[in-house]
Order: C-alpha cells, then sequence, then structure tokens
C-alpha cells in the first residue's frame, strides 16, 4: 500500500527534541523530512538526536547568510509542513516566520513549538529548557504522593514529558491541517507552546473536584491527610509507603530480587483472575472479603458492614494489610519474568520491572518493532526507540529502523530538486486560495468510541475539539469502577454524547451497526486478539461501511507481532518494563511509579489523535481506508527520548535517577533560595559557561572555579537571596531563570469562568472553572489550548454529562421510534444510567 504521507515535504529547523520528533513522526509515515542543520550540526550534542533524525536527509544552511537564506525560503515555498522550535520571533528576524512563509507558499501548514506562547508576557522571552518549562509549569513540585509522604518536595525528573507530549500534539496538528487544506486549499500557523502541552498531559494532576467523597480517596492521601491533621511528619521510608499501596496496584519482589508491578485493580474480573493465577483465591474468600454486586451504588446503601469489595479501588488498610502479605509471600515462589508470562498468558496485567537497556534489547521489544535494530555506519549494531504511531499501510516502514544522516549529506541531492522544482512546479502566490477563518478541521467527520480509562477516550476528546462529532459508547453493566470512568471522565468524555448498550445483543448489535454506518471512525482498545471476535476488525467494519476507518490501540502491540503483543496492560506496566520507574525512584530495589497519573496514557490518546488524523487525510486522498494503531509502550519509549538507544560503545545508562536529585548538574538544576526554590537552566557543553556569571550581583568569585566546584558555590549563595533576584539576574544574561510553581497555583491563577477563544489563544496555561457542572460539584479543569491555530478555530467541549444521558437522542438520530426505545430499554437492551448519581458517594 502506499504510505500515507507519501508526496509530502517537511522542513525540520528544530533543535534538541520537540521539533525533531514532530518531524520523526511524520517521517515514519512516509513524509520526505528535510532537516536544515546550522553550522556545527546538531545544537544538542546526544546520541539520541540519531534516533530523532531516522528517516531524514540533512542540509546544512547558515541562516545568518543571503545565500543559505535563499535556499531557504525556495525550500519553505515547495513544501508542505515547516516545523520549528525556537522562542516566539526567533524565525521572523530571519525573514521566515509564519506571515514570511505563507507570503512564499499560502499552502504551507507552519508548526512553531515554542516553549510558552507567544502571548505569554511573563515568559515568552524566556530561554525555555526542558527543565525550565517543567519547572515553570509545576512538574517539579507536584512530585505525586509518594514523594509527599516522604517529605520530598522539590525534585527532578530528566523524562522529557513537555517535549514528548508537544511533538505528539504538533504532528497531530500537521496532519489534521494537511487534511483541512484538502478542502480549505491553504495551509494554516498553528503554535503548539511546549508547556501549555505539558500542562495538558497533567490534566488529571492539575484537576480539582469540590467535595469529591471520600471513597476515591487512596490509601496514600488518607495517610497524608491523617498526618497533617494530628501534626505528625511527613518523613516516611521506602519500605513503608508500600504498605500504603493498594494490594492490586504496586510493585512485589521475586524469588530472583526482581521485583514486578501489578495493575490489577478497579475492573470486575482483574482481581479476580489476579489471584486465581496465584492460588489464593479460594483463601481470600475464606478471608470474608466480599464482592458488591453495584459499584455504583452510593456508600451509604452499601450492605451494613460493607466498607470495600474485591476489585473496588481502594481497600481499606487492615485488607490491603492482609492481601498484601498473602501476594507478597507468593511472589517469592517464581521469578519475576516466570510471573510474567504466567499471568500474560492468562490475562492479567503483570510486567516485570526492567532497566531501559534491558528494555532495549528484549525479545519482545526487538520482535514487535518497538525497538529498531540496524547496522549503523558509526557505532555498527545499534538498538533504539521505533516508532509511536502507524498506519497498516505504514506498519512495514515503522517497524524499520534506519540510521541518521550525516550533516548536509543530501546537500546536492536537494539543491538539485529543488532547481527542478523552482522551474517546473512552482505556484505563484497568486493561484494559491486565499486564508479564510471560521473553519474546524473535522467538521461532519463523526466518531463512534469504544473505549475506555484514559489513553483510548483521549483521542476522540482531543479530536472533539476540531469539529469531529464523537459518540461514545459504554456497556449496560460497567466492567471498570468510578473511578475510572467518573472521575477519568470529566476530562476525556468532554464534548461526547454516551449510549449504554448491550452490543452482545441481537437488539443492541443492529443498532450497534447503525452507529457503524454513521461513523467515520470507530476507536478500540484492547489486544488485538479481541476485533474479530466482537465483529469490529476493519473487515467486518468495512462490510457494514465501506468508509470506515479503525484506531486500535492496546498495550504492548508494535508494527510486527511480538510475544507479549496481546497481553493485556496499562500506563504503569509500561512505566515498569521500559525503565521509568527504576529510573524514578532510583534503582531495582526502590521503583517508584512516575509522579503523574495518566504520564503514559494522555500521550497515547495524543498520539491516536495523530493516527487517526492520519489515516483520514490518506482516505481524503486515496479514498482507501485503514487502521491507525499506537500503543503505550510505543509512547513510553518516546517520553525517553534521551535514552531510549543501545550500542557496544554506548557511554553508560547513569542519567539522574532517584528522589532526591535535583538536576542534571551544577548550570541545569533545582535551587533553594532565601524564600523558596527556582530553577537555572544554562545547558551548554562548554565548561567554562559559568565564567559570565560573574557579572551577577551576588555570584563574584565564580568564574574561578572548576566546574566541579560550582554546585555546592551556587548552593550556598542562592540562600543568601529572594528567588526573585536571580531569576531577574539570571533572564537578563539569557540564562533561562523560572520559580517553581505548584499545580494547584497556576490553576488557581489561570481559571476562569470563561471558556478559551476560538483559536486558544491567551496565556500559556488555562483552566476552566465550571461551578454548575452536570456532576454537581464545582469542577475546575484544564482548557484544551495547547493547539492554537491562526485560521482554523476550536469547538470548545461542554462539561461530560451524565453516562447515558443521550441513549435516547442517539437511537432517534439512528431512526428509531420513541416505542422501539421504550421497548429496548425494558429489555435491558439499552440504559440510560448505570446509577443514580452522577459521581456516587
Amino acid at each position: 500500500m502506499t504510505l500515507p504521507l507519501v508526496n509530502i515535504r517537511v522542513l525540520d529547523f528544530g533543535q534538541y527534541v520537540a521539533g525533531p520528533a514532530t518531524a520523526a513522526i511524520l517521517a515514519d509515515q512516509g513524509a520526505e523530512v528535510i532537516r536544515i542543520e546550522p553550522p556545527g550540526g546538531p545544537r544538542w550534542k546526544s546520541p539520541a538526536m540519531d534516533t530523532l533524525n531516522r528517516r531524514k536527509k540533512s542540509i546544512v544552511l547558515d541562516l545568518k547568510t543571503e545565500k543559505d537564506l535563499a535556499i531557504a525560503r525556495d525550500l519553505i515555498a515547495t513544501s508542505d509542513v515547516l516545523i520549528e522550535n525556537f522562542r516566539p520571533g526567533v524565525m521572523s528576524k530571519l525573514g521566515l516566520g509564519p506571515q514570511d512563509a505563507h507570503t512564499l507558499n499560502p499552502r504551507l501548514v507552519y508548526i512553531s513549538l515554542p516553549g510558552f506562547s507567544a502571548e505569554d508576557e511573563e515568559r515568552s522571552h524566556i530561554q525555555a529548557w526542558e527543565g525550565i518549562i517543567a519547572a515553570a509549569s509545576g512538574q517539579f513540585t507536584d512530585m505525586g504522593l509518594n514523594r509527599i509522604l516522604m517529605g520530598i518536595n522539590t525534585s527532578f525528573s530528566p523524562i522529557t514529558l513537555a517535549s514528548g507530549y508537544a511533538a505528539m500534539l504538533g504532528a497531530t496538528a500537521a496532519s489534521l491541517a494537511l487534511y483541512s487544506r484538502e478542502t480549505c486549499g491553504h495551509g494554516d500557523t498553528i503554535e503548539v507552546p511546549i508547556a501549555a502541552a505539558l500542562m495538558e498531559g497533567l490534566v488529571y494532576n492539575s484537576m480539582y473536584i469540590e467535595d469529591c467523597p471520600g471513597r476515591y480517596f487512596s490509601l496514600r492521601e488518607h495517610e497524608i491527610d491523617r498526618r497533617k491533621k494530628v501534626g505528625e511528619p511527613l518523613d516516611m521510608g521506602y519500605d513503608e509507603l508500600q504498605e500504603f499501596m493498594d494490594p492490586f496496584y504496586r510493585s512485589y519482589f521475586c524469588k530472583d530480587g526482581r521485583p514486578v508491578y501489578v495493575v490489577a485493580t478497579c475492573h470486575v474480573n482483574h482481581c479476580h483472575k489476579t489471584l486465581k493465577a496465584m492460588g489464593l483465591y479460594e483463601k481470600v474468600r475464606e478471608m470474608g472479603l466480599p464482592d458488591l454486586d453495584d459499584w455504583y451504588m452510593p456508600s451509604s446503601r452499601w450492605p451494613q458492614g460493607l466498607d470495600c469489595a474485591l476489585g473496588l479501588y481502594p481497600l481499606t488498610k487492615p485488607w490491603a494489610d492482609k492481601i498484601s502479605k498473602l501476594m507478597a509471600e507468593k511472589f517469592l515462589e517464581k521469578t519475576a519474568y516466570e510471573w510474567e508470562a504466567l499471568f500474560g498468558e492468562k490475562n492479567v496485567p503483570v510486567s516485570a520491572h526492567r532497566y531501559t537497556k534491558e528494555w532495549l534489547n528484549s525479545e519482545h521489544a526487538l520482535a514487535s518493532g518497538l525497538v529498531h535494530e540496524f547496522m549503523d555506519p558509526v557505532v555498527g549494531k545499534r538498538r533504539q526507540a521505533g516508532p509511536v504511531a502507524w498506519l497498516n499501510s505504514s506498519a512495514k516502514l515503522a517497524s524499520t529502523g534506519a540510521p541518521a544522516p550525516a550533516p548536509d549529506a543530501h546537500r546536492e541531492e536537494i539543491l538539485t530538486d529543488l532547481a527542478m522544482r523552482k522551474t517546473s512546479s512552482m505556484a505563484s502566490p497568486a493561484q494559491y486560495t486565499p486564508f479564510t477563518k471560521g473553519h474546524n478541521w473535522l467538521k461532519g467527520v463523526k466518531i463512534l468510541d469504544m473505549t475506555n480509562v484514559i489513553a483510548g477516550p483521549t483521542v476522540a476528546n482531543t479530536l472533539g475539539r476540531f469539529g469531529a462529532e464523537v459518540i461514545k459508547i459504554y456497556p449496560i453493566k460497567p466492567t471498570f469502577d468510578p473511578w475510572n470512568t467518573v472521575l477519568i471522565g470529566l476530562q476525556v468524555h468532554r464534548g461526547k454524547r454516551s449510549i449504554l448498550i448491550d452490543i452482545k445483543s441481537d437488539k443492541g448489535r443492529e443498532a450497534f451497526n447503525k452507529m457503524v454506518k454513521w461513523a467515520d471512525v470507530v476507536t478500540y482498545n484492547g489486544p488485538h486478539r479481541q476485533l474479530e471476535p466482537l465483529g469490529i476488525d476493519l473487515e467486518n467494519l468495512n462490510k457494514i461501511n465501506p468508509q470506515t476507518i479503525l484506531f486500535h490501540l492496546d498495550c504492548w502491540g508494535g508494527p510486527k507481532t511480538g510475544p507479549r503483543s496481546d497481553y493485556v496492560g496499562y500506563d504503569d506496566l509500561v512505566q515498569a518494563a521500559t525503565g521509568i520507574m527504576s529510573r524514578f525512584g532510583g534503582s531495582m530495589k526502590t521503583p517508584e511509579e512516575h509522579a503523574h497519573l495518566g504520564t503514559i496514557d494522555v500521550l497515547t490518546g495524543f498520539s491516536g489523535a495523530f493516527a487517526v488524523a492520519t489515516a483520514l487525510y490518506q482516505r481524503k486522498t486515496t479514498g482507501k481506508t485503514d487502521v491507525a494503531r499506537t500503543s503505550l509502550a510505543a509512547c513510553g519509549q518516546l517520553l525517553q527520548a534521551p535514552f531510549t538507544y543501545d550500542y557496544e560503545s554506548r557511554a553508560p545508562f547513569d542519567e539522574p535517577s532517584g528522589r532526591h536529585i535535583k538536576g542534571e548538574g551544577p548550570l541545569y538544576r533545582c535551587y533553594e533560595a532565601l524564600d523558596g526554590w527556582f530553577f537555572m537552566g544554562m545547558h551548554t557543553p562548554d565548561a567554562n559557561a559559568h565564567h559570565a556569571l560573574e557579572a551577577i550581583d551576588g555570584l563574584t568569585g565564580i568564574s574561578k572555579l572548576s566546574y566541579e566546584a560550582l554546585e555546592t558555590f551556587l548552593m550556598e549563595k542562592f540562600k543568601t537571596r529572594e528567588k526573585a533576584h536571580w531569576i531577574t539576574a539570571l533572564n537578563a544574561m539569557d540564562v533561562g531563570a523560572v520559580e517553581l510553581k505548584a499545580l494547584s497555583q497556576l490553576r488557581e491563577k489561570y481559571s476562569s469562568h470563561e471558556e478559551t477563544g476560538p483559536h486558544g489563544s491567551g496565556s500559556t496555561f488555562q483552566f476552566t472553572r465550571y461551578d454548575n457542572h452536570p456532576s454537581g460539584h464545582r469542577i475546575d479543569i484544564i482548557a484544551p489550548c495547547s493547539i492554537r491555530p491562526q485560521y482554523s478555530t476550536l469547538t470548545v467541549p461542554p462539561p461530560a454529562e451524565k453516562y447515558g444521558k443521550e441513549t435516547r437522542e442517539i437511537l432517534t438520530d439512528m431512526g428509531y421510534s420513541k416505542g422501539e426505545i421504550d421497548d429496548m430499554i425494558n429489555s435491558k437492551v439499552v440504559s440510560e444510567s448505570w446509577g443514580e448519581q452522577y459521581l456516587p458517594d
């Protein structure tokens, strides 16, 4: 099959992670990507850049010279997409900004990924390294419940969350704008502030629910609250912390000393399957741990004496202690890999912990195409992270590794091609369609959403803001508890209509088939083996509707099939398997889930939105439908872009790790000032770069110090003055510096009763406050403004309604009469609610 983005030319002006990663994602779908390198090659001198530059062509241009600027302008005039991630205004000063580019080529899709929005007067001028963005966005302050209980308030993580989220959203915006261009005739300018992308990625950590019922708080949250009330210090050790983890949502050590991670709560079957696979089910039943048939019943109506139930998150502390003890003893009977295989075959979500190096060299990662292996001309056999998304038509390409080009390797080829294009096919701007405003990229596109939890529903939620209409299908009897559906749904259910339906019944299947005929896209998350039995593989869907695209997401899938491809899994299991937990916790002996709920899930949802957008573009240009794919494992690799490569002569995997680290060296880390914490970002390979800081009031003598002596010196000096002094002084010298913010601070400062504007413009950070939310609670939630098109408009999604509220409305739209709908409700084919309350108390 033809590659989905064949004949699309992309110019990659990006540096570091966000820009190059965006271009790499497009290259994996067949786009021709020309990398514009500055003299001297990439600014980031890391072997990780070779991963991000796979499949690209390279030309070195000195944009300070008129000759090379002319080449850049000619390339812009003959390209489809331009990607840059400089500070606002940098490209315009070169005469290559959005207006300049569209004068040359009105069909160009211009993707700008600045650290902060161009309209952010407080931050847009700052040298926005990854650490600067993370610090300003609350990432280093809000590092999760574990760190709170351990009394660690400020800690650093080397994982490139912000750039990963921004790259995925940038690629999504590019495919959507290309799709829209086929109709409107012109390109667009799209700003994706990296900090805004990070804030959307952290949505479940910044969301506020007023008077949230206590049943949704974990054991750790209850312990934090207890200690604060009685004045007990938050100084818990790692081992003690494990006793406040739910037994079905934690790590256990095995016979070989390697831990496994279990995520088997919140689902109607997972806990039961886990205990049965371990031979503990009958013992637990004898101990008296009850079931609860209706998880959506208010807790005030639970049977007398019942305060928790098997499968319902979380268990109470007494039950958690008993079950954890049994499971901990049992896990010592087999090795971690033995347990992983046993649970995988029994459809239980469990994974062994691995270091990143082990993951890159693991059987499944290589067999599935998630990790590429190829011969590099410089280092020999190299293994590196593969694609984050693919279509069936691009799977072969996406599964194949390719070395990065040497700087300027394709100069002659690019210039020869450019000369041919200039003489034969370049149109004048007068021949292009004039720019128009007010259109939605996805107006008229209909999505049937069959997904659950976070990653899957995020796909349609992301696409909905661009005009897609979404119907959400859930079963009559929920398979997940209210924590996983209702609380999570406050974000991902926004703007969707929902129906509760039994699609396994004859009448339900008939209604489902009518919805498939209505839909352009059907989205589903689960192992591939589930598709055909449900009749939702592409072949069966196309028998009902030849124009339907299938989107399929799973945990371990890749563009090829590996031994774990059909294993079930969740975000935390990928963190364990790919090395995120061992890095964040400091070692395999103290693994720790990354601080933020939905770390990989949300990124995978963004990746799914990209895959769907690309499949829609392919259908628009070729008439062919396809299967759009991504997986949690693929996206877990993108978040570790600086580390996911290996070869024989590679430097050790010794990146900063553990709970007490504050940065990546003396010039790139969190520092404590007299009145609080700030982050300093001076990202340079120059060992004498600190000499310039001699001019700052309070840092006299720094130029005489060796690099090794800097950290102690700066720690002492920075504590002598307020953080505002240091931030102002450092930024004046173009050294990035920002105050460490908390998510709650940002939410309170930037919350508004007004929805985000039609183009998402305004502050980098935007929250919406719903005083009269349908849930009956006041809800503060991030505004969907990370993708900010200049010409297309956003459709701001309304608050999420109660599941099933639109059941009748949807069936009416599908042609059913009131009497037929009444019969379907009475016969339990469909339902209008799971329970009497929106958020069961």
